[in-house]
């Protein structure tokens, strides 16, 4: 009878154990629980997110072993964000990852005993999300996809000489959208070019404005705004008729259309806030002291079906990058 009461108690506590933060896998592995707040839906977020999910695979944390992952798409809705914060502070979960500026304020707004890790933000200093890039100060830390927008801006003067004017446009609601666009204001102007802008505030604005801007300028340039990168096949629809190139901010947005960047690779930036979550899971790392990293390599990227349709003649030392 003892043996069977103290099997019966060893089964309530294994019972117990299961739930958002520290259930118990097979064996003495510790079985973690993970939340993962996508903003929307597109190709940059969604790369990001594989590389998250990726590098805790190759780290040792399988699904279904000894990690749970509760993946939640906010679909660009703020209301969602807010519940889905919600849902992560109650579940007690051992690490939270973020993907885009307004998830990861969203999540850092709320949940303050949970280390955070975000990424696909631009600047975390301007977002208010951690008090240096080299020292955090607080539960959120994760990776920059600061693009090199200089060098973006002035690949269209390659592409096309006889541009005089570029239009910007971007969603004036997001805060790193808003960095990006001084910063090409600034390129622009240095290169004795003239600036046109026109922001948006939603997906359902981008189709107007976009036939008003391509009347005010030669071609477009397309930071990393989440808003704007849900909707390029629209963006592009409007240019091709107006044999405009479109320079973009990540090369997601050449599926959609785009002609050509310098940018960073999403699912490599996954990867890296990935491994950031293995120190913090494995190693018990304080993401307080965790610099924020950033990706070191840039590439071009230039789209063969876009300069085809525009009937661009790509310079000699980029004609290595068409695909």
């Amino acid at each position: 009878m003892k043996k069977l009461i103290a099997l019966v108690l060893a089964a309530v506590m294994a019972l117990s154990l299961l739930g958002c933060a520290g259930s118990s896998g097979s064996g003495s592995a510790k079985k973690v629980k993970v939340g993962i707040v996508q903003l929307a839906e597109h190709v940059a977020l969604d790369k990001a997110t594989q590389g998250i999910k990726d590098a805790l695979a190759e780290g040792g944390f399988k699904e279904g072993e000894n990690i749970e992952i509760d993946f939640q798409n906010a679909q660009g809705d703020q209301s969602n964000l807010s519940t889905i914060a919600d849902r992560f502070a109650s579940e007690k979960c051992d690490l939270i990852f973020a993907i885009a500026t307004p998830a990861a304020q969203a999540v850092a707004g709320k949940i303050t005993d949970i280390p955070i890790l975000a990424t696909a933000v631009t600047s975390f200093e301007s977002a208010n999300l951690v008090e240096s890039d080299a020292a955090p100060g607080g539960n959120v830390s994760g990776s920059n996809d600061m693009n090199p927008v200089k060098e973006q801006v002035e690949l269209i003067k390659k592409l096309d000489p006889s541009v005089e004017t570029i239009g910007v446009i971007y969603n004036n609601g997001e805060i790193n959208s808003v960095l990006q666009a001084k910063i090409a204001k600034e390129t622009i102007e240095s290169m004795g070019l003239k600036y046109e802008e026109v922001t948006v505030t939603s997906t359902n604005d981008v189709q107007q404005a976009v036939s008003t801007i391509v009347n005010r300028c030669d071609a477009l340039y397309l930071p990393t705004d989440n808003t704007v990168a849900a909707s390029v096949p629209t963006i592009t629809g409007i240019t091709d008729e107006a044999k405009m190139i479109v320079v973009c901010g990540e090369s997601g947005m050449l599926e959609g259309g785009g002609t050509a960047t310098i940018g960073i690779d999403y699912y490599k930036l996954g990867k890296l806030t990935g491994e950031m979550g293995l120190k913090i899971l494995k190693e018990g790392a304080d993401v307080s002291k965790m610099p924020v990293e950033s990706l070191k390599d840039f590439d071009y990227v230039i789209n063969k079906d876009a300069v085809d349709r525009l009937g661009i003649t790509v310079p000699d030392d980029l004609a290595g990058f068409v695909s």
